[in-house]
């Protein structure tokens, strides 16, 4: 079997009394792209630090390009390309300037590639970072964070701040340069329907866990919209995992995982099973903000006696 590029077991992290991560396990392998789902606050930037090295774990193992970011902090940086939303640059040098000041930091720095990678990005060499658009600085981020050829490509939602057009061109930058070229990617974010055409494999953190990890495909399918009558719901309890409940009209609207358990369940019971199919943000939504129970029913008025 390979060996993954990533692999965390256990992973726990507090600061102070504030428990921010608990149990995290996950893996991604070479060739991978792993797409860590979460809302803000969640945990996704301290996993990231954690794999960087720049964050002790309080408890669990985590190994990165077959090291231990803890032992050997500038082994893995050399090996990794790490980009984030808020990349630090020195805004007073000159884009090229700044390509020849990161090189020397990285053992296997490729010339060659960072001048493609900058002619393919239409990067302007003589202008300053501090001059460059958002998405200008977005992309020579990525030069910075590619042009060592490395094993593992860490993404800490680096197109936060790009409009919609730059984030699609940002993502097909993405599939052409990394996934062609068979890296292991982490992709934080919480932009899912951007995250769900480049992605193999997502896991969603929430409350510091992860509730649910699978391919993108096995998400999407596993989890369905049923529409059902109050007294059915029992029968969806019974065959699946119930997300979300939310009245819709004289029936409910139950968001379930296990979703052709329940559909075969309904079917037993008489029903004529109504079910939509999800996105992986509405998959997402789902587990992080769903309601477990029906909401109650409002109470009907009491009418004074006329009498």
């Amino acid at each position: 079997m390979t060996a993954p590029a990533i692999q965390v077991d256990g992973l726990a992290k507090s600061f102070g009394k504030k428990l921010v991560l608990r149990e995290v396990s996950f893996r991604v392998d070479p060739g991978q792209t792993f797409a860590l789902l979460g809302r803000n606050g969640e945990g996704k930037t301290t996993t990231i630090q954690t794999l960087l090295g720049l964050l002790p774990p309080d408890a669990g193992e985590v190994c990165v390009a077959g090291l231990d970011p803890q032992a050997e902090p500038l082994a893995v940086r050399d090996r990794v390309g790490y980009l984030a939303e808020d990349q630090a640059m020195y805004g007073w040098m000159r884009v090229d300037e700044i390509v020849r000041f990161v090189a020397p930091f990285y053992s296997h720095w490729d010339h060659e590639l960072a001048r493609r990678y900058l002619g393919e990005f239409e990067l302007p060499l003589r202008t300053r970072v501090k001059h460059l658009s958002k998405g200008q600085t977005v992309r020579l981020g990525l030069v910075l964070a590619l042009a060592h050829r490395p094993e593992v490509v860490i993404l800490d939602d680096p197109a936060l701040g790009l409009d919609p057009i730059m984030r699609k061109q940002f993502n097909r930058d993405l599939i052409a340069h990394l996934q062609g070229e068979g890296r292991a990617v982490l992709y934080s974010s919480h932009l899912l329907h951007e995250v769900e055409p480049v992605a193999d494999t997502v896991a969603i953190l929430d409350g510091g866990r992860i509730v649910r990890a699978g391919g993108v495909e096995e998400l999407t399918s596993d989890v369905r919209r049923f529409f059902v009558r109050h007294e059915l719901l029992p029968v969806v309890r019974r065959a699946g995992e119930v997300l979300d409940v939310r009245p819709d009209g004289d029936e409910l609207a139950v968001t379930a995982a296990k979703a052709d358990a329940v559909h075969d369940a309904l079917a037993r019971e008489g029903a004529t099973p109504n079910a939509t199919d999800l996105s992986l943000d509405e998959v997402f939504e789902a587990y992080v903000v769903g309601r477990r129970e029906p909401p109650d029913r409002a109470p009907q008025p009491v009418l004074a006696d006329a009498g």
